[in-house]
């Protein structure tokens, strides 16, 4: 019998297989489509994932060997240029790479750790015994396996099969338009800003708001640009089009942008949506099986917080279900991820609803951007948006351990990443006296010099203890593992 199979290939689902793997279970990924996506999605990661991927020692594939990641000097929140350059500490980081590259590298690195990735499956059917979900698949024998993670996107096949509700809003009065396309090359400044006759400068990477809609202007480096525009009550018809997409900046604007097809290598992204979608699934787990990522919630894409979101949900419920599969968990070790991860989501979709109205044509909504831009001008209300983006206001519950340090993310620390990229427990010990006891076969042990405190750390990063003798640290450590 499989120990855990996991619907759905995409970032999500592979991230977490790498998670598994890591901890001594071998999953089987399903995947419906026989070949990779290829279409342009996701263009970038944004928040605490950033660190995270150098804490599994994976942020170099995809920038160059002994790089390490940077905070972002600037963003955006809802049409808002946020200046994040006077920030100590600043928590908000990115990496600008295309998801197809993303979802690339973890491919590999799973492949790497004996990860059975299978293409062409595609799952119909769940039921659920005592001990393990029967898996059935379209014109295929079915499988069986003790869980079942559903990483199968918004329109989870995995989650309306387990009874799971969705509950959540959509709207209708909006269409976005997105295509990758060419301008003339002294349209573009040397900041990236490309100049509009008879308007002036669209900043990039920013959202910019009119009275009659938003646009966004996006020159990534080393592929086409792209160009955006949203508008509310503008009908469409037929397939979408790059004259549709002029007239669409024409008229949030007022003025024409000369752009043209894209030059590069394809395949270039042309794309209408209509609407939106805000939804959480009522639950994450259905005895056996779980849901990750787009499956558990959907959201509007502005700021990107998806990716973010989704491999966070990967990273906490990896070690989970490798324990509970392995008989290493403590009771209710499992139902943790949901405690933890629901209110994550619920984050997620708060700032980005808010983002989104910020960016409603309309008087009323104008006003409220002033007050908002008033508050903008102070630090401290910028240092609680880049937290809020970036996902590093996050804490967790641990049980008894106390100390300002408990619940929090680990803060970086010289070699740390070295020390995480093999996802087990962690207990930073600067005295080099304390004892895991019976549970040092789950725990790695590493010195530290310059911390004044121990602190232990599970395998998502999280701390969950900290001290300096022996106090506290077993009661802690049992929170989370039986002792072996």
């Amino acid at each position: 019998m499989i120990e855990v199979v996991i619907a759905g290939a995409g970032p999500n689902g592979l991230m977490l297989a790498c998670e598994l793997a890591l901890a001594g279970v071998r999953p089987v990924v399903l995947e419906r489509l026989t070949e990779p996506h290829d279409a342009q999605r996701a263009n970038g990661l944004v928040g605490q994932v950033v660190r995270l991927l150098d804490r599994r020692g994976l942020y170099e594939r995809l920038t160059a060997p002994h790089t390490t990641p940077e905070p972002a000097p600037r963003f955006t929140f809802g049409a808002f240029p946020l200046d994040l350059s006077d920030l100590p500490d600043n928590p908000l980081y990115t990496l600008m790479v295309p998801q197809r590259r993303i979802e690339g590298m973890l491919a590999e690195r799973a492949a790497e750790l004996g990860v059975d990735i299978r293409r062409g499956h595609e799952v119909i059917g769940l039921t659920q015994g005592e001990k393990s979900v029967t898996v059935e698949l379209r014109e295929r024998d079915p499988i069986e396996a003790e869980f079942v993670v559903g990483a199968d996107g918004g329109r989870s096949a995995v989650r309306k099969l387990a009874g799971i509700a969705f509950p959540g809003v959509t709207t209708d009065d909006s269409v976005s338009r997105t295509a990758q396309v060419s301008v003339a090359p002294d349209a573009i400044g040397a900041d990236g800003g490309l100049t509009v006759p008879g308007f002036g400068v669209i900043p990039p990477f920013q959202h910019l708001r009119t009275e009659h809609g938003l646009i966004t202007w996006a020159p990534f480096p080393g592929r086409d640009p792209s160009l955006s525009t949203v508008e509310w009550g503008q009908p469409a018809e037929g397939e979408a089009s790059l004259d549709e997409l002029r007239a669409s900046a024409r008229r949030v604007l007022g003025a024409d942008i000369a752009v043209g097809p894209p030059t590069g290598p394809g395949p270039h992204l042309m794309r209408r949506l209509f609407g939106g979608n805000t939804r959480i699934a009522e639950r994450y787990r259905a005895g056996r099986v779980l849901l990750l990522g787009d499956a558990a919630h959907v959201h509007s894409a502005i700021g990107g917080p998806g990716l973010n979101l989704g491999l966070q949900d990967a990273v906490n419920l990896g070690w989970k279900l490798a324990a509970e599969v392995r008989g290493h968990a403590a009771e209710g070790l499992l139902d943790t991820y949901e405690s933890e991860r629901h209110p994550a989501a619920r984050r997620v979709a708060m700032h980005t609803q808010a983002q989104s109205l910020l960016t409603r044509p309309g008087g009323d909504v104008s006003a409220l951007r002033e007050l908002f831009g008033e508050l903008l001008d102070q630090p401290t209300a910028r240092r609680h948006l880049a937290g809020l983006l970036s996902g590093a206001d996050i804490t967790y519950a641990m049980g008894p351990a106390t100390g300002p340090l408990v619940g929090h993310w680990a803060p970086d620390l010289p070699g740390l990443p070295d020390l995480t990229r093999t996802a087990r427990p962690l207990l930073l010990d600067p005295t080099g006296t304390l004892d895991p006891g019976p549970w040092s076969p789950h725990v790695d042990t590493a010195t530290v010099p310059g911390l004044d405190t121990a602190l232990l750390l599970r395998p998502d990063c999280y701390i969950a203890w900290q001290g300096t003798t022996n106090d506290g640290l077993h009661e802690a450590l049992g929170t989370w593992f039986r002792p072996v």
